[in-house]
C-alpha cells in the first residue's frame, strides 16, 4: 500500500520525502521492523519510540510517523500531534476496515469480562455462529489459540487480529475493552455492534486517579455501538451509564437481579457445583444452569443471555451455549488434586473480585476457608489493605504472600495488605515466597477445607523485581502434592 493511501484521514503537520514509497507492513516496536515498514515512533510512558529511529532505519524502515521534529535522511517521515491517535486510522486504513466486515461484540467493566466473553463465545457457537475471542487469558480465531499479553491489544495487533478473523470467515467477533485501551484509543475506528458493562468497582486508579474518570472511559465504549448498549443496572456505576445512554438512538438493554431490568434472574439455586436460575426476558423465560458457582456467575450469565437474545437466538440455544460452559481458566478453577480438601485459583486481584469469589465459595463451603493472596506491585497502593480486610472477613484462615511485586519491595507490598486484615480478628500469616506459601495451605487444609489461591488465575509467570520467572499454580501444586508437602 502507498504511503499516501494508508495516510487517509490522518491529520497531517508536515511531510517530507516521497508519500508515493510503497509500505509492506506497520510496526511500532523497532525489533520488529523489516524492509519497507512504516514504524511507528510513539511516546510511551517508560520508552520513547523516537529513541530508536536510528535502529529502524538500519533495519529497512520506509517511512516515519513522528511527534516530534527529528532528522532523518533517506526515508519518508510525517509529523502528526500525536501518534497514539494517529495509529488506529493507520491500521484500520492497512487492514482494510475489518471490523465493517464483523459483528463485534465489546465487554467492559472490572470484573465478569473473560467469562462473559467466554459464556457469549459458547452461546454463538451453539447457534452454529462461527465466533472469535480477543481477552485477557488469549485471542482465539478457530483453531488457533493466541496467548495475550494485555486484556486489550494495541491498535495496530487489534486490527491484525480482526483481518484474521475475517479471513478465517468468522461471524461474530468478541472481545474484552479494558479502561486503559478505551482511553488510549486501541480501539477507536472499531465498529462495535454492541457493548456490555458488568459492574465497577476499585481498581486502574493509579492510571485514572478517581472512580469517576475510571467511569467515564469505560463509558466511552456505548458511544461507539450500532445495534445496542447492555447495562447492570445493580450495579450504581452501570445505573449512571444507563440513565446517559437512555438519551441514544442506540437501542438500551438492561439487566439485573435486584432492580427492575430488561433481562432478569429470578428464582436463583446456588450449590457448589454451579447455579440455576430462570431468565426472564420482554419476550420469554427460560430455565438456566452454568457449572461456575456464585451470585457473580448470574450476573455474567444474564449478559451473555442478554447479547444472545439481542442477536435473536433462541432461549434453547442460549440454554445449551451456557450449560457447555465448564471453567474459564483462572476463574473459580477447580484443581484436580484427589484430596480431603478442595483447592480452587482464581483471578481475583482486586477487591470486588476477592469478595465475590470468596462470597460465593463461603454459600457451600462445608469446611474453612483458607484463603491465600498478594498484591500486585507497580499498581494501585490504595486497594492492598482492602483487600486484606476482605479476605479476613470472608476466610477462616489467611495467607498473604506475593503475586506480581514488580519493581516494589514484595515485604512493604505485604505488610500495606496485613494492615487492613489486622481489625478483622482473623488468624493470618504472611510468607513471601509464593511457592512456600502455597506449600503452607496444602500442608494446613483438613477435609472438606477450601484452599483459595487468589490473584494470579490464569497466569503462569511471576514479575519480579529483575526479571520474570515460570509460575503456574496448577503445576506448583501437583509438584508440592507429589512430594506429599
Amino acid at each position: 500500500m502507498k504511503l499516501q493511501e494508508l495516510l487517509k484521514g490522518v491529520d497531517i503537520i508536515s511531510s517530507r520525502g516521497s508519500m508515493d514509497v510503497e509500505i509492506n507492513g506497520i510496526v511500532y516496536d523497532s525489533r520488529k521492523i523489516k524492509k519497507g515498514n512504516l514504524f511507528i515512533c510513539v511516546s510511551g510512558y517508560t520508552k520513547d519510540g523516537h529513541s530508536y529511529i536510528s535502529d529502524a532505519l538500519q533495519r529497512g524502515a520506509a517511512a516515519f510517523l513522528v511527534e516530534k521534529d527529528v532528522d532523518v535522511e533517506g526515508a519518508a517521515v510525517v509529523k502528526v500531534n500525536s501518534s497514539r491517535s494517529a495509529m488506529p486510522l493507520l491500521a484500520n486504513n492497512f487492514y482494510g476496515n475489518p471490523t465493517q466486515k464483523l459483528r463485534l461484540i465489546g465487554i467492559t467493566g472490572t470484573s465478569g469480562k473473560t467469562t462473559t466473553t467466554y459464556l457469549v463465545k459458547s452461546i454463538f457457537e451453539a447457534a452454529q455462529k462461527k465466533t472469535g475471542l480477543l481477552g485477557s487469558i488469549s485471542t482465539q480465531i478457530g483453531d488457533k489459540i493466541y496467548v495475550s499479553s494485555k486484556t486489550t491489544p494495541e491498535s495496530l495487533d487489534l486490527q491484525n487480529l480482526f483481518r484474521e478473523m475475517v479471513d478465517m470467515h468468522m461471524d461474530y467477533a468478541v472481545m474484552e475493552v479494558s479502561s486503559h485501551s478505551l482511553e488510549l484509543g486501541r480501539v477507536d475506528g472499531c465498529k462495535f455492534s454492541v457493548g456490555v458493562f458488568t459492574n465497577l468497582s476499585q481498581d486502574h486508579l493509579d492510571f485514572h486517579k478517581t472512580m469517576e474518570s475510571y467511569r467515564e472511559a469505560k463509558k466511552k465504549l456505548f458511544y461507539k455501538t450500532g445495534d445496542a448498549n447492555i447495562i447492570n443496572i445493580d450495579d450504581m456505576h452501570g445505573k449512571l451509564i444507563a440513565d446517559e445512554l437512555s438519551s441514544l438512538k442506540v437501542p438500551l438493554i438492561t439487566f439485573g437481579i435486584d432492580h427492575q431490568a430488561d433481562i432478569m434472574a429470578k428464582d436463583i439455586r446456588i450449590n457448589s457445583k454451579g447455579v440455576s436460575f430462570v431468565l426472564t426476558t420482554p419476550k420469554y423465560e427460560a430455565e438456566l444452569k452454568i457449572k461456575i458457582p456464585g451470585k457473580f456467575s448470574v450476573y455474567n450469565a444474564l449478559a451473555a443471555a442478554a447479547v444472545a437474545y439481542v442477536a435473536g437466538i433462541d432461549r434453547k440455544t442460549i440454554r445449551e451455549g451456557l450449560y457447555k460452559v465448564g471453567c474459564v481458566p483462572g476463574r473459580s478453577e477447580i484443581v484436580e488434586t484427589d484430596t480431603p480438601y478442595t483447592v480452587i485459583i482464581d483471578y481475583a486481584h482486586k477487591p470486588d473480585g476477592l469478595e465475590k469469589i470468596l462470597t460465593a465459595i463461603r454459600q457451600y463451603a462445608k469446611g474453612r476457608i483458607i484463603t491465600l493472596f498478594g498484591c500486585g506491585g507497580d499498581r494501585d497502593k490504595e486497594k492492598r489493605p482492602m483487600m486484606g480486610r476482605i479476605a479476613g472477613e470472608l476466610s477462616d484462615y489467611v495467607i498473604i504472600t506475593s503475586d506480581n511485586p514488580r519493581s516494589e519491595n514484595p515485604l512493604e507490598i505485604i505488610e500495606q495488605a496485613e494492615a487492613g486484615i489486622k481489625s478483622t480478628g482473623c488468624d493470618y500469616i504472611c510468607i513471601e515466597n509464593r511457592r512456600d506459601a502455597i506449600k503452607y495451605a496444602l500442608k494446613t487444609a483438613n477435609p472438606d477445607d477450601i484452599v483459595v489461591l487468589a490473584g494470579k488465575g490464569h497466569e503462569t509467570y511471576q514479575v519480579l523485581k529483575d526479571r520474570t520467572i515460570p509460575f503456574d499454580e496448577r503445576d506448583i501444586v501437583a509438584e508440592l502434592l507429589r512430594e506429599e508437602i
